[in-house]
């Protein structure tokens, strides 16, 4: 099957085209014929499966009618609304959103907490026909009077198991309130529970249903068991683990904040090149976590559940369950984020004895047999450059200040000799903007962009170490 057969608009297929995708997905080849029926959907799938393409697609389609290049606020209500359970994934699916309406006159925008409300008022107050959102955020804008959803043609609950594990369930209802009754509504969710099934049938009419099973995406998942002998030696063995298979790329899983912090902080004093994530980082401080891991100028993150749900990372060459979860299919979720795309990936899981029969729980819910292997067979790389091969940069400038993804590149290789392909993944924020630098090359940047200018200014540059 080709996206040609789906029977989306050419705009919308050229900007799948330009994306590089030629074939639907599973989930997509079975979501999307539904969704443009106008039909409700009620879709399981996890992050990795091309779920954010099922729903903005057809959404897409569904909306392209009201394109408009009008100037007029009035001609630009909000006809699309997606809300997620966290500012990253609203972030990567408003993303998706502009990048599959290159060519249709059609206005997006994501509002999301821990950020200034003034600017995301601005916006709305332009208008936009695509709105991806935050529960909470977006009912402060609703109070506000700065968002009226009296116009919403399609709603969308992205990974709506996790909003309610969030609590956003009175939240959502007071949203769903708001919009109009004939309204068309997609629920994606990576589980079902029954807190899902009520809220399917109270928000949705007569939905159907289609499901991509966990097994698929596992197939090019190497899982390896790992028994340590007490608590007190999983830090060592996790070094041996990494000193062994030097993953590029690898998320470490634990259970709890300060286990994550402690883990981040014994393996810098290794020498290796880690970041924690977990709530209790400020909003800046996580965005730099999750960047300089993106842009390959951090190997390790060591990530809470809570914290790394809906974050979508390319290339992930492994995943390390510090401690095993009591979950399952939490367990099913985590290793499922390496050996996406057709690529193959590594899930190593550590445990005590007290532990086993979470792992026998694991090849119950899997249906197929777990390998154990032994820490005294496996040998380490002591000769091993632990550093990440990219240094992040950041610039004291960001959007309010003009600067474009393309103006950091030029300002880099005019002069100094730097090329293109040493220039690595460029992020712009409000006030800052982040640019990965091919580590041999990194002095000569920070120096060309201290002393020159940018957009005709000169901006504070620094390594984020």
């Amino acid at each position: 099957m080709s996206f040609s057969s789906l029977g989306l608009f050419p705009d919308i297929l050229r900007a799948v085209s330009d994306a590089g995708y030629t074939e639907p997905t599973p989930i997509q080849a079975q979501a999307i014929p539904v969704v443009l029926e106008g039909r409700d959907i009620m879709a399981g799938a996890q992050t990795g499966t091309g779920k954010t393409a099922a729903f903005t697609l057809p959404l897409l389609h569904r909306l392209t009618p009201y394109a408009n290049t009008s100037t007029s606020p009035a001609m630009h209500p909000v006809r699309g609304l997606i809300l997620t359970p966290t500012r990253e994934l609203a972030i990567q699916v408003e993303e998706s959103v502009r990048d599959y309406s290159r060519y249709v006159a059609l206005r997006s925008a994501a509002v999301f907490g821990g950020v200034n409300i003034k600017p995301q008022i601005q916006t709305m107050q332009r208008g936009v026909e695509i709105l991806v959102a935050t529960p909470g955020r977006l009912l402060d804008l609703m109070q506000q009077k700065s968002v009226t959803l009296g116009k919403v043609d399609i709603l969308v609950l992205d990974e709506a198991d996790r909003m309610l594990d969030m609590g956003f369930y009175e939240d959502i209802a007071e949203i769903v309130a708001a919009t109009p009754g004939h309204r068309q509504t997609l629920l994606f969710s990576a589980t079902y529970p029954e807190a899902i099934k009520d809220i399917s049938a109270s928000m949705q009419n007569n939905p159907g249903r289609v499901s991509i099973e966990a097994a698929h995406t596992q197939d090019k998942i190497k899982q390896l068991f790992f028994e340590v002998a007490d608590k007190g030696k999983r830090a060592a063995a996790l070094v041996t683990l990494l000193g062994h298979y030097h993953p590029a790329s690898c998320v470490i899983f634990c259970n709890t904040k300060l286990q994550c912090q402690a883990i981040a902080d014994t393996l810098q004093e290794k020498g290796f090149s880690a970041l924690a994530l977990h709530g209790d980082l400020e909003q800046r401080d996580r965005d730099q976590v999750l960047l300089r891991f993106s842009n390959k100028s951090c190997a390790i993150l060591v990530a809470t559940d809570v914290a790394a749900r809906g974050i979508d990372i390319k290339d992930l060459e492994a995943v390390i369950n510090f401690e095993l979860s009591h979950d399952p299919e939490v367990h099913i979720h985590r290793i499922g984020r390496t050996g996406r795309a057709g690529k193959s990936g590594l899930a190593l899981s550590l445990y005590i004895a007290a532990e086993s029969h979470r792992v026998n729980a694991i090849e119950d819910y899997q249906k197929n047999p777990i390998s154990l292997s032994a820490l005294d067979t496996l040998k380490v790389n002591q000769k091993l450059d632990l550093r990440p091969p990219m240094v992040t940069l950041c610039i004291e400038g960001g959007r309010k200040n003009k600067v474009r993804p393309g103006d950091i590149p030029g300002a880099l290789t005019n002069e100094s000799g730097i090329t293109g392909d040493q220039v690595g993944k460029i992020d712009i924020f409000d006030h800052q903007a982040y640019v990965a630098i091919e580590r041999s090359s990194v002095d000569k940047a920070l120096q060309q962009l201290t002393r020159g200018k940018i957009k005709g200014r000169y901006f504070k540059v620094r390594k984020l170490q």
